[in-house]
């Protein structure tokens, strides 16, 4: 190790560790910290075999271990912590050396950032990954984001590690500032919706069709080989399968109600509302889990009104089952439309030079919300790049016909049977307003020029207008 190791690593949690291991084992040479020495301690000698990890107990040997450039990830806790390893490694490095937050940072702190390191001479890449635990040690999506001399200094080793799919590695510069996080938040809001709209065709086909969770088990994994297929499919049927090992029961059945979340859905809402686009399954899916925690007040409220909320389902089992699967095909489609749209107008408002067919093209493999429908989304994006959100190509005008009528009808039998679908009320809103010539603004526009004078517009003559109503 004559001129130190390719790459270091700070931060041993689980991702940090398989990170490392795949790095290791594509052949890098690999240095490892971690604040708590006792952890590295354990993961040498636990995890370690033939890899090439060389572990570190303090920053400054850990630093002087590294090939110059140095090229450092940080797999640390989002937020204060990365600002506080940034502050203690930055006097022990040299102009051109490089930091790597592969953390889940917002991306406004990433632009921060990379503008703070560039004054002292430092390059900064802020990536986004996915892929969870399994993903970090086999092949995640890798979402890089900052300068393209600093993601030159680690393009081999990133798409060497990425997971790999006939379209290539899932792994390509995004663009500039706080893109990769950018995206990775995106992702996320993508996941946060997809995951919702999976739950709710579960409440739907156990309160309403009367399924039991092993044949809603059988029937997401029948869906999972079609056009449904996912990632998050094949874990809901999965887990759906799980036995509980006390109680005999499937172990969903055994879960408390209650959903957490670490934040990157509701930066993505807040995205959107600050951009002003449109995404409402998005922000949906957020409220969803948020209610979610009111479990005190649904018990105590759905005492004394669910009997009059709920009523028999007005349809055959078999025919909500077709109609669950394409109002869920819907959904998933309909909250990518929308990511894509916040994705498009963030780049153009930021300067990233975002490519959304590259940006689907990595989320083909590795990622959570990695599926089929990516090929069709795809193809659209590639047919005309000025489309943010899919729907003015005749392609997805064609399939969100096909699918509406059914997710109609599981809207109005879900509701009848007293069952919430937010996800998939939400995105059928959206592609009914979408597709509404004329909406009511107007009256709003009327409204608030009423009591605040605000103005408005005019169908009939260009220019801006006040009305003294009364």
């Amino acid at each position: 190790m004559a001129n130190g190791n390719f790459i270091g690593l700070i931060g041993l949690g689980v991702m940090g560790q398989n990170l490392a291991l795949n790095i290791a084992r594509k052949g890098y040479s690999v240095s490892v910290y971690n604040r708590t020495a006792s952890r590295t301690e354990a993961f040498i000698r636990e995890r370690v075999t033939n890899e090439p990890v060389t572990p570190a107990y303090d920053l400054q040997t850990f630093v002087q271990s590294l090939q110059r450039p140095r090229k450092i990830i940080l797999m640390v806790q989002a937020g204060s912590a990365v600002d506080a390893m940034i502050e203690s490694l930055t006097p022990l490095l040299e102009r051109g050396d490089l930091i790597i937050d592969m953390g889940n940072s917002h991306y406004a702190d990433t632009e921060r950032r990379l503008e703070t390191l560039a004054t002292r001479g430092l390059l900064f890449l802020g990536t986004g990954v996915s892929g969870g635990e399994r993903g970090a040690l086999e092949g995640p999506s890798i979402m890089p984001g900052g300068t393209p001399e600093a993601y030159a200094l680690v393009e081999e080793v990133l798409t060497r590690i990425a997971a790999q799919t006939e379209d290539g590695a899932c792994c390509t510069y995004l663009g500039r500032g706080g893109a990769g996080h950018f995206v990775k938040m995106v992702h996320n809001g993508i996941e946060y919706a997809i995951m919702q709209a999976i739950a709710e065709a579960y409440d739907v086909l156990r309160s309403a069709a009367r399924l039991s969770t092993m044949q809603i088990a059988d029937l997401f994994e029948r869906w999972n080989g079609g056009a449904l297929n996912s990632f998050l499919m094949e874990i809901s049927f999965k887990a759906l399968r799980k036995v509980d090992e006390e109680t005999g029961n499937p172990l969903v059945e055994m879960i408390l109600d209650r959903a957490e979340q670490k934040g990157t859905g509701k930066w993505t809402a807040q995205s959107a509302l600050d951009l002003g686009v449109p995404a409402p399954s998005l922000a949906t899916a957020v409220f969803a889990r948020t209610l979610s925690h009111f479990k005190d007040d649904r018990v105590q409220i759905a005492g004394a009104m669910a009997d009059s909320l709920c009523h028999s389902c007005p349809l055959e089992p078999r025919d909500l089952i077709e109609a669950v699967e394409h109002s869920l095909l819907l959904s998933m489609f309909l909250s990518f439309s929308q990511g894509l749209w916040l994705l498009s107008e963030a780049s153009r408002t930021y300067d990233f030079g975002l490519n959304l067919s590259e940006v689907l093209r990595i989320w083909k493999g590795g990622c959570i919300i990695r599926a089929r429908m990516l090929n069709f989304l795809r193809e659209i994006v590639q047919e005309d790049r000025e489309n943010p959100h899919l729907l003015l190509s005749p392609k997805a005008q064609a399939f969100v016909l096909e699918q509406i009528p059914f997710a109609l009808r599981v809207i109005e039998t879900a509701h009848t049977c007293g069952v919430p679908v937010p996800v998939h009320s939400s995105a059928v809103d959206y592609l009914l307003s979408m597709s509404r010539a004329n909406l009511p603004a107007n009256l709003i526009q009327a409204q608030r020029d009423f009591f605040g004078a605000h103005t408005y517009e005019r169908i009939d003559k260009p220019g801006t207008f006040h009305t003294e109503w009364e």
